[in-house]
């Protein structure tokens, strides 16, 4: 039982940290983090495809790279390596951060943009934690999505949108 307490503790206390990290990032990139929610409500099927391509592609140079350092004993060749998961986490750090405003407004439309971002990050935390569906399905597709949109806003060419 103190391990279950432990781990209903330890998932809420995650939960409200994701929510704080999602909700200042909101507010230190309000810009690009609309875009790319945007961008992801507009063009959900094309911002898939993209973020799976490059998923694919940018996690296959990271392992080459890798296996190319190791192989050679050149260990200067893990430092593109680096920069590449350095490029992946924050590229997909700001998807999701789009992707959770985008449930957010869809769940409380009425709601601030602070409300949206709290019960965004918990829908899709508590999504991505169910066996099975959530873990293999949700969440790669949630992150995939995010990614795709958050690559497609440096591209889109609108011109009223902001940068």
């Amino acid at each position: 039982m103190n391990e279950l307490a432990r781990l209903t503790g330890g998932f809420v206390f995650g939960g409200l940290v994701l929510a704080a990290f999602f909700a200042v990032l909101f507010a230190l990139f309000p810009r690009r983090v609309s875009r790319t929610r945007a961008m992801a409500d507009g063009s959900p099927g094309r911002s898939f495809a993209l973020g799976l391509v490059n998923a694919v592609f940018l996690t296959a140079m990271i392992l080459a790279l890798l296996a190319l350092s190791q192989w050679t004993g050149v260990q200067l060749l893990g430092v593109p390596a680096l920069a590449l998961i350095g490029l992946l986490t924050a590229a997909t750090v700001f998807g999701l951060a789009g992707v959770i405003q985008l449930v957010g407004e869809r769940l409380l439309p009425q709601q601030a943009e602070l409300g949206r971002t709290i019960w965004g990050t918990l829908a899709v935390s508590l999504g991505c934690a169910a066996p099975f569906v959530g873990w293999f399905g949700l969440l790669p597709y949630v992150v995939i999505l995010g990614l795709g949109a958050f690559i497609l806003t440096f591209f889109d060419r609108h011109p009223g949108a902001a940068r």
